[in-house]
This record gives structure tokens, sequence and C-alpha cells, in this order.
């Protein structure tokens, strides 16, 4: 099991022209410069200044992180097997195919490698381009083949540099979102400051370096800054459609770096869907973003050899779906309150029932199955019935997929990141109901507006897209621990938007008769200042500790099986154990695999499933008969699941395995009545004890005090 000990001594634009005038040309002191010209040269200042902020803030956290990596593993100096055994699980997986295009031959044999692959599963040839998303590690292999640095930067370094950059492209989107949002550069400022203090519940970027969302969520807050800017008004056609183009990249690089994409663009088109229904954003440009999402989608599937399950996603069958019902209901948005009340539920009834036609119609015609474990998991989840599926019962069992821990939020609380972020919500939510009942009852007409221009509650698109978007990815965080990641970095940027919004304390000061323009200002600035002085006096000496505590990356029983499968087995040899495990085998040795942690293919959950009763009561002639049809050579046995305390009763691996078997359950407690017990031992558990009917199939070639390697025997 992989550990870290105490390292040894040793071995060596502030407010655009878009923007309503109150907030053009605003100092900091509140204080508005005199004469165009003064108030366009402090504009030129204030974007340069606070571009350089962005900029400076986006390198230093990737230099934060970098540094943490470094500090925690001593990468530097470890050999490559141990940096190889430090990317874990599946992103062993991912960095094997960036290894693999490194020592291939040539560029075309490295890609012939990857779409012909017949070592990730065994006895099975597959498309490694088609089924993963593993783009990116083809784009940075051949560049670093390319590029004059091969003396300079070995391949490991470039790949985790890279990882690390993204970090500043992730931290300016952030920086430049809020900046748009709020019209002050200061915004920028506070939302960067708590992404890094929040750092622990907003990136696990320095310990899961190559995992596919720390590739995808950079591009993703790319396309959120880029849909800010497009949802302002009075932009110029050519403004609209270079920010269009920026979207639609943005979307495509997203979608082609993270097999979870269309999932992530669902929430978004709900969040779309909402407010265009509820006529708080303008039609055409929710149009375009639908259009954007599905072309970027359906280019993605041309270049995965058109991938089945990105065809029979929900996104697309849903966004066809509301275009289609949009054009069928044209005067959805005319008439009175209950007319409109009306037509509204009409229009989503009949969205729901062309979503659920639609897919249904797709996954019959392509027999699509791929992503069947993820409904699964979902039924189950929220109360739909018990299920005894081993693969829906993996991911509930697993605590990444579980509900988000209460103490996550006493650790945002500490930053005071979630006071402002719960204080900024209520207040647009309030704001947004009134707009939405005002829209709805046609009370939003011109000579209405004119009258109560003073009184009338307002709520921009671009702040209404914010407001969905987080409250949709508030709830997936809420339900699924593991997707906190793409709520928690929106959160900074929301609550530091709050607090330097213009609108939010006139809302607030209307509200108490205490409202001047002056007022507001002074506030508006204020606030968040004293928040950034807080966090730098109260984080600063933590941060600062964490950067000086210096760590070394220790796992000798990985290390030594790895080195021993290198120097005792064939090259061609195939290993099969648990998914985890295997994706460092191939990355380390190269050698084929049975079964590995990217579990988006039907055959391949099923493969595991049989692959897994090495852990479960069934006899050595079962176990070897279905090893034997994978092609297996060697099956490496853990400690650490075979006697497994990670867990409790019901959701250790051979829990799930006795249950999905029909057996019951190990240990004291319940088991569903029709549970009966089994005629054979433990697998894992009897195997060691070198009895006749187990050595006749397995032979003990390797052993240490996590792993036990046996050899299958060659029979005829």
């Amino acid at each position: 099991m992989t550990t870290v000990r105490q390292r040894r001594v040793g071995k060596g634009t502030e407010a655009a022209e878009d923007q309503p005038s109150e907030e053009t040309n605003v100092k900091p002191d509140g204080k508005i410069p005199s004469g165009p010209t003064g108030g366009k040269l402090w504009n030129i200042l204030s974007i340069t200044v606070g571009g350089i902020f962005a900029i400076s803030l986006g390198l230093l956290t990737s230099v934060y992180v970098a540094t943490l990596h470094e500090n925690d593993l001593w990468f530097s100096n470890i050999k490559e097997v141990e940096r190889e055994i430090s990317f874990r699980t599946e992103c062993g997986l991912y960095y094997s195919y960036y290894k693999q295009m490194i020592q291939a031959a040539s560029i075309q044999q490295g890609l012939h490698g990857l779409v012909y692959d017949n070592k990730t599963e065994s006895v099975r040839t597959i498309n490694i381009l088609e089924r993963m998303n593993v783009y990116q590690e083809v784009f940075l292999s051949i560049l670093y083949r390319i590029l004059p640095i091969q003396q300079y930067l070995e391949p490991v370094y470039f790949y985790i540099y890279t990882l690390f950059g993204l970090q500043a492209v992730y931290v300016i989107a952030l920086y430049v979102t809020s900046w748009l949002l709020s019209g002050t550069w200061l915004s920028g400022l506070l939302a960067a400051c708590w992404y890094i203090t929040n750092r622990v519940d907003t990136t696990r970027v320095e310990f899961t370096i190559p995992l596919r969302e720390n590739w995808a969520l950079p591009f993703f807050a790319v396309q959120i800054a880029a849909i800010t800017y497009l949802l302002r008004t009075h932009l110029q056609p050519v403004q609209e459609r270079l920010t269009l183009m920026a979207v639609f990249i943005a979307t495509f690089l997203f979608s082609l770096t993270w097999q979870f994409n269309q999932f992530m663009m669902l929430i978004q088109a709900l969040a779309l869907f909402i407010l265009d229904s509820l006529d708080m954003l303008p039609t055409a440009k929710v149009t375009w973003l639908y259009i954007i999402q599905i072309s970027g989608l359906l280019l993605v599937c041309v270049l995965q050899f058109f991938n089945s399950m990105i065809l029979g996603s929900l996104l697309i069958s849903f966004n066809f779906s509301v275009l289609i019902a949009r054009t069928i209901q044209k005067n959805l948005k005319k008439g009175g309150l209950l007319n409109r009340l009306g037509k509204l539920i009409l229009h989503v009834l009949l969205v729901l029932c062309l979503t659920l036609l639609i897919n249904k119609f797709i996954k019959k015609i392509l027999n699509l199955e791929s992503d069947e474990h993820i409904f699964k998991f979902l039924k189950a989840k929220f109360g739909f019935g018990a299920t005894r599926d081993f693969d829906a019962n993996l991911y509930l069992c697993e605590e990444a997929f579980g509900l988000l821990p209460l103490n996550t939020f006493s650790r945002l609380s500490s930053t005071l990141l979630f006071y402002a972020y719960g204080f900024v919500l209520f207040l647009l939510t309030v704001a947004a109901v009134i707009v939405a009942f005002r829209n709805l009852s046609g009370s939003n007409q011109v000579q209405l507006k004119e009258k109560m221009e003073e009184y009338t509650v307002t709520l921009k698109p671009d702040a209404a897209y914010s407001l969905v978007h987080t409250v949709l990815f508030g709830c997936l965080a809420l339900s699924t621990m593991r997707m906190k990641y793409l709520w928690t970095s929106h959160m900074c940027v929301f609550a530091s938007f709050g607090l330097c919004s213009t609108e939010v304390w006139k809302l607030i000061l209307k509200c108490l008769h205490l409202y001047t323009s002056q007022r507001t200002q002074v506030i508006k600035y204020s606030i968040p200042l004293i928040t950034l002085l807080y966090i730098s006096f109260k984080f600063w000496p933590g941060i600062m500790d964490e950067l000086s505590e210096l760590r070394e990356f220790y796992d000798p029983d990985t290390v030594e099986l790895m080195n021993w499968i290198k120097s005792n087995t064939p090259n061609t040899a195939v290993f099969a154990g648990s998914m985890q495990l295997l994706a460092g085998v191939k990355l380390c040795t190269g050698r084929t695999l049975t079964n590995h942690p990217h579990y988006e293919d039907k055959n391949l959950r099923e493969r595991t499933k049989q692959i897994y009763q090495i852990y479960a009561k069934r006899s050595p002639s079962d176990v070897y008969g279905i090893l034997r049809s994978f092609g297996t050579d060697y099956v490496i046995l853990e400690d650490s699941i075979c006697y497994e305390r990670r867990h409790s009763r019901g959701c250790r691996l051979r829990d799930l395995l006795d249950v999905a078997n029909g057996h019951i359950m190990d240990g004291l407690g319940e088991n569903e009545p029709d549970l009966k017990p089994s005629l054979y031992p433990r697998f894992c558990e009897e195997i060691k004890k070198n009895l006749p009917s187990y050595t006749v199939h397995f032979t003990r070639v390797f052993q240490n005090k996590t792993f036990h390697v046996y050899k299958l025997a060659k029979h005829k």
C-alpha cells in the first residue's frame, strides 16, 4: 500500500463598455475620475493591474501545487518505478499511454499501438482512442518528441508540469469570471485567494495528477468565463462571434479530456433551460449554446471513432428535444401568469418525454449498454429500490461517491467562504424569484419598468446564469462527494462576485433605506479588502509551514513486486488482480492485463466481476477456469482486499461478491433471508494453505507482506 513518510536526510476587464455607467471608472476608494481622458486612462491602468494580478496568481498557484507535490514525495529524488507507482489507480493507466507513445519507435507506430491495443485487455484487441479520453496524452507525447527538450527535461516532468501549468489557466479563468460578473478585478483577486486557501476542497491535482478532471476542469472554467461574457448586453456582432468561438473551443477541449463531460454539460444545459423558460436569458444566445454543446460533443465522437456512449448521451437527446419543443410551442413566452405557467408545464413535459424517447431510440438502434452502471448506481443511491448489482454497489460503497461530508463546510467556513457564499446565494435567490415571477406575470412591460425603475429588483443574465449554475452543481456535490470540485471552485467565484457587486449592496441598502451611491462604493470595496486581509493573516503562516514540510515516497512492497515482475516474468505474461493494482502493473512493467480501472464498458465490467472471484467463496477449479478463460498466467492477491477493514460489513469487496453470488457474508450481522452458505471457503484465504486441490492449479512464485503472486498451471 502506498504511503508517505517523513523524509530522511541523506540522498542526495475591470468594467467593460457594456457595464452600467454606475460601475464604470470607479476607483477602489470610491472616487470617480473627472473627464473622459482621465476615465479612459484609469480604465487602462485598472485593466493592466488586474491582468497582472490574474497572471501572477495563476503562476503562483502552479508553483504552489508543484512544490507540494515535490515536497510530499521527494519526486526529484526517487527512482522511476517509485514515480510511476505514485500515479495511483486509473492515473497510472492514463499515464501508461503517454509513456507508450514516448517509447514507440515512431509517432505512427505509437498511434497504431493505441488503435490496435492487445495489452490493456487480454485476449481482446481494443481501440484505446475510442474507449478512453487520452488524446491529451497523445498530443503531449508528440509535442515532447518534436520539441528540442529531451536533453533537458524528462518525459515525466514535461507531463506533470503541463498539468500544473493548467492550474494557472484554471485560476485565471476563475479570476476573470468573477471580474466580469462584478465589474472589478478585486473580486477576481478574492476568488483566486479563496481557491488557494481552500485547496483541500477545490483541487486534488497535486496527488492525482493524470486524473481526467485535472485536464478538463481548467477548460470548463474557461468555458464558463466565455459564457459569462457572452451573456452581457450590448455586445457588438464581432465580439459575440469571437466569444461564441471561444465557448466552442473550450467546450470541445473539455469534452475531449473527460469521459464524464456529457453529464456535466447536461447540468449546464438544464441551467440554460430553466433560465430561458423563465425569460431570464436571451433565447438566441441560449440556442447558440445548445448548438455548441451538441456540435462539440459530436466532434469528440468523431475523434473517438464514433464512440456509442457519446451518441447515446442524455445531453444530445435533451438539447435536440429542447430545440424541437421550442419549434412546436412558438408562443411560449406570451400571455398572463396562469397562461404562461400552463404553457411552461406543458413545455417541460414535452421536453422530458422527447428526451426519453430520443435517448431510448438511439440506445436501441446502437444496442448501447456502456453507461447502464451509472443509472443503476443513481437508482440505488436515491432509494429507488435496493440492488444486488455488483457494479452499482461497488460505487455506492466508495466514499468518493457518497454524500458530501459535513466537515467540508467547517473547512470552507474557516476562510469565510461558506458564510459569504450563503449570504450572496440567499440574496440572489430572492432576487431571481422576484424577477422570474415578474417575467411570467408579464409585469416587465416597458411602461411599468419606467414607473418602478427606482425600486425594481433586477438580475443581469450573467449573474442569473451563475446563480443557477452554482445551485445545480451544489446539488451534485452534496449528493456525490467526488463532484465537489466542480462546485467549490465556482463557489469562490460566486461569493467574491457577490461581495464586490454594486447590485447586491444597492439592493441591501435600499431595503434598509440607507442607499447612497458613495456608501455603496465604500462597502463594495471595503468588505472584500477586509476579507482579503483576514485570509492573509490567518492562512499565510499555515501555507508557509505546509511548503516547508518535507516527506518521502515510501512503498517498498509495491516497488519489490514491480521489480520482481520485470525481472522474473516474460514480456508477454498476462496478469490478473485488482483494477487499481493492475493499472500500476501496466505502467511499471508493460505486462498484459485482464482488467483495469476504466469502467465505462459493459464487457469489462463483466470481466472484472469474474476476475474478482479470487476474493469470493469459490472452488479452486472454478477460479482457475475463469482466470484461464482470460489467458491469465499470473494472479496477484492482496491482503488489504482479502482481509479488508477499511469498509464496514456489507461494503467490503468480499461482501459485495458474496451477496452477488447469493452467499451469506462473513462476520456478525444480518443477512438477507434468501442468501445461503457457500459450499467452499474463501479462495484468497484458502490458497495460502497449499492444499493439493489448490497446488494442482496454482504455484506461489512471489510473496511479501502485502502481495502474493501465483502462477497458473498450463493444463492441456
